[in-house]
């Protein structure tokens, strides 16, 4: 899970990366489906029930997880780097040990087995396979250390689902040309995947490209509070960047990086190895924060801006080669160009989309209303801000996280809005969990049970209408590093002591356990 403090306090900047990210890469996919579901009418009688082969899972990263930092080859990372600079991080630790997840991976693999998971969600350290990048050999103890994780995962009856990068990058690639904010970063990346495909395709059917690039780009580039830390002095405590300019230039070298990989897959891969790719989006639900026609019209922006087109009337980069006219006139010579190349190789972009979806956030209209100053609402903002109160009340049950509110309808909301705009493409719920601070409850985990119960009914909902969702993972089975927080926030279904790192089970362990047991019975009655 990424704790995202930061970026909620205002949650609408770079609405147009996610825009362009999800338009580009799945408008030519919706006629690609030969599996998908078409939308059938709903029936609010019915008694969905999961089938046979959905995916109950839990979600890890390689940073938040692994720890041996520089083990068997590994290179610095841009998160390595950045958790040693004083004050970036709440409690002024780091993911140099983390949960130990590298060394201890069968001790977890075994606690998912017995949780009756079917898949493991789970990231790839790019500086751990590739510690220079293109500009330097693979690292086979990092190809041998992932190999012998994903044949315990298989061992064990367990599904990998693979995410490429999940924030973190070699370090080197940073020093060498500025990651993100350089064309060379596409050629690392194909490279990068390539490799990954090469020697792990022949076991793991489901890959994600990148996580929630959104959050990776908003919190980097406009706002500085992640890696590499760029903003301008008007937005962010930032040495150097540029908050309006340097987003749109990082977005779009992810897109052609993204591009660039799912090519390769498709071309040299997919048929043989027979997985599927996709991408994995942060998906926030937005209410209008009053029935005024502008603020309603503001929740539709919102909404629109932060996961996917305004609607189907714009055009598509895929098919007219350019930024729809809206983003033209907003951003004019500051948008980057597509090349005929990534245009070519965008013509099956995803087989599915990943949602990460927890909380939700009221709209209010800051284009023709006056909104108040430092409260978002600018050109990259969308003209929207987003908060969590309305007249003093949270938009539902607050938490001890202060980004994080309970709001399970958000949940049905968001998935069905997926579902209409991208004609029922094949979704998976890549992260959903509830988070604690240290003060919170450490092993009866009530509010934790009740989260998780209302958010997968409200998941059922959206199935009963219809929705294609193949998958539920939720973040996370082990408490960990949960990004600029530190250890201050927990989300593990087990309770971990990061002094001794023994892990003790919560009730919300034996809560999901009882859960997948229960759907996976009635599987069985249902076939039999």
């Amino acid at each position: 899970m990424e704790t995202k403090s930061s970026m909620y306090l205002s949650l609408l900047p770079l609405w147009f990366l996610c825009f362009i990210i999800i338009n580009l890469v799945s408008s030519s996919s919706s006629t690609r489906y030969d599996d998908h579901i078409p939308l059938r009418e709903t029936n609010e009688e019915e008694d969905v029930h999961f089938p046979k082969n959905f995916l109950f899972g839990t979600a890890s990263s390689a940073y938040q997880y692994e720890g041996a930092y520089l083990s068997d080859g590994k290179t610095l990372s841009n998160w390595d780097v950045f958790t040693n600079i004083t004050g970036k991080i709440a409690d002024g630790s780091h993911g140099k040990v983390a949960v130990d997840h590298y060394h201890r991976y069968p001790e977890d693999l075994d606690l998912m087995e017995d949780l009756g998971v079917n898949s493991y969600r789970f990231s790839l350290s790019w500086a751990r396979i590739l510690p220079k990048g293109r500009f330097g050999d693979m690292n086979m103890e990092g190809i041998y250390h992932y190999n012998r994780v994903i044949d315990a995962i298989l061992k064990r009856g367990i599904e990998p689902f693979v995410t490429l990068t999940h924030y973190d990058i070699p370090q080197e690639l940073e020093y060498r040309y500025g990651s993100w904010l350089n064309p060379q970063i596409r050629e690392d990346f194909e490279h990068y995947a390539e490799i990954c495909f090469r020697y792990f395709g022949n076991r793991v059917k489901f890959w994600s490209t990148f996580n929630e690039p959104n959050v990776q780009v908003i919190l980097g580039y406009r706002k500085g509070t992640y890696p590499p830390s760029r903003c301008s002095k008007t937005v962010g405590n930032c040495t150097r960047g540029d908050s309006e300019i340097e987003p749109l230039v990082a977005a779009h070298n992810i897109i052609r990086s993204h591009l660039a990989a799912v090519s390769i897959y498709r071309t040299k891969y997919q048929e043989q190895q027979r997985g599927k790719i996709g991408i994995v989006m942060n998906a926030i639900w937005f209410e209008p924060v009053s029935d005024a026609l502008a603020d309603r019209l503001a929740a539709e922006r919102a909404q629109a801006f932060y996961l996917t087109c305004e609607n189907c009337r714009f055009l598509d980069p895929v098919v007219f080669g350019r930024y729809p006219r809206e983003m033209q006139e907003i951003f004019g010579e500051d948008l980057p160009q597509f090349t005929k190349d990534d245009l070519k190789s965008s013509k099956n972009g995803l087989d599915f989309i990943g949602i990460n979806q927890y909380t939700s956030r009221y709209a209010k209209d800051c284009l023709h209303s006056a909104c108040e100053p430092g409260q978002g609402g600018s050109r990259a903002e969308g003209f929207v801000n987003a908060n969590a109160l309305k007249d003093g009340l949270a938009l539902g049950e607050p938490t001890g996280v202060d980004w994080f509110n309970v709001y399970p309808q958000g949940m049905e909301e968001m998935l069905m809005y997926a579902t209409e705009r991208y004609k029922n493409i094949p979704l998976y719920v890549t992260e959903n969990g509830f988070g604690e601070n240290n003060t919170g409850v450490l092993v009866n985990d009530y509010r934790r049970v009740k989260y998780m119960s209302s958010y997968l009914d409200a998941l059922k909902r959206a199935m009963r209408k219809g929705a294609d969702i193949r998958g539920y993972f939720t973040w996370s089975l082990l408490d960990n590093f949960e990004w600029i927080s530190g250890y201050t926030i927990r989300f593990g279904l087990y309770h971990v002591d990061f002094n001794t790192l023994e892990r003790t089970p919560r009730l919300s362990a034996s809560w999901y356990k009882n859960f997948i047991f229960q759907h996976r019975a009635q599987s069985q009655n249902d076939d039999a």
